[in-house]
């Protein structure tokens, strides 16, 4: 853990434009995983839906400072964080506010550098936090953007199933944009398969396809379909906590040691 503000937390962004792949579910169980290890985690919901904070066991009623509001500049970092039941974990809860903010951000010229602002700027004391973590929305919009630009890297969850790599191309292009326009280290740390089956043919043959065209950016650990994965939410917490010894749980303790393997040789600014 930092002791001091020189140290900055890796600021990872989960994302990607599709829905249904995984995308929460792996903010949840990566930042309980990371936790589990001693790895202080701040985990940003910036998806209107709200299903991290929900997951987490953040109640409606007690999200009075939200992601919004960090946006909006109406409450500063340390006013908008809560604790979670699980330690070392805590979070910036999102409502349905945020839904609105491609609309009234428009017209504001540093519009997409306003996560940024409030995560790295010489004013952000985020030195507690070994990471950050940020749950997108399942769109490329100016929530995904402000992720991006925030970010130091991304993790992209990839359903095994049909079609699963097309939907790669327009968000390797928006990454793209987003380092020729505003954040030049921005980097891909790795692709996450999701919702695998060892016994389904179509799961072996996209993650084939996926380390055969994307090779070591594919992170060894694939994320099984997993019962207990699927419940845990309903109970409103990580399935680490719901039911350790899972599958669920041990493939995410095995990606957050891949993470913690793959981010110990980045420095960060």
């Amino acid at each position: 853990m930092a002791t001091d503000n020189t140290q900055r937390p890796q600021i990872i962004a989960i994302a990607n434009q599709k829905g249904g792949v995984g995308k929460t579910t792996t903010t949840i169980n990566l930042g309980a995983a990371l936790a589990e290890k001693g790895k202080p985690v701040l985990l940003i919901d910036l998806d209107p839906q709200g299903n991290a904070s929900t997951g987490l066991g953040v109640d409606h009623d007690r999200r009075e400072a939200t992601t919004y509001d960090l946006l909006a500049g109406d409450a500063s970092l340390p006013e908008a964080i809560q604790s979670t039941t699980v330690e070392n974990l805590d979070i910036v809860p999102a409502t349905t506010d945020l839904s609105s903010a491609d609309l009234e951000l428009m017209d504001n010229a540093k519009r997409s550098f306003l996560l940024r602002d409030v995560l790295r700027g010489d004013t952000a004391d985020t030195s507690k936090y070994d990471y950050i973590l940020i749950d997108c929305p399942p769109s490329l919009n100016i929530l995904t953007v402000n992720a991006m630009v925030a970010a130091h890297a991304l993790i992209v969850p990839l359903q095994s199933e049909f079609f699963a790599l097309e939907g790669l191309s327009q968000l390797i292009l928006t990454v793209r944009d987003v380092r020729q326009t505003a954040n030049p280290d921005l980097r891909i740390e790795g692709i996450a398969l999701t919702m695998y089956d060892q016994r389904n043919n179509l799961s072996l043959q996209v993650e084939d396809d996926a380390r055969e065209n994307m090779g070591d950016m594919v992170f060894r650990t694939v994320i099984p379909r997993n019962v207990r994965l699927s419940e845990a939410p309903s109970y409103a917490m990580p399935v680490l906590a719901y039911d350790s010894t899972s599958k669920g749980s041990m493939a995410y303790r095995a990606l957050a040691d891949e993470l913690i393997t793959r981010t110990s040789k980045q420095k960060v600014a």
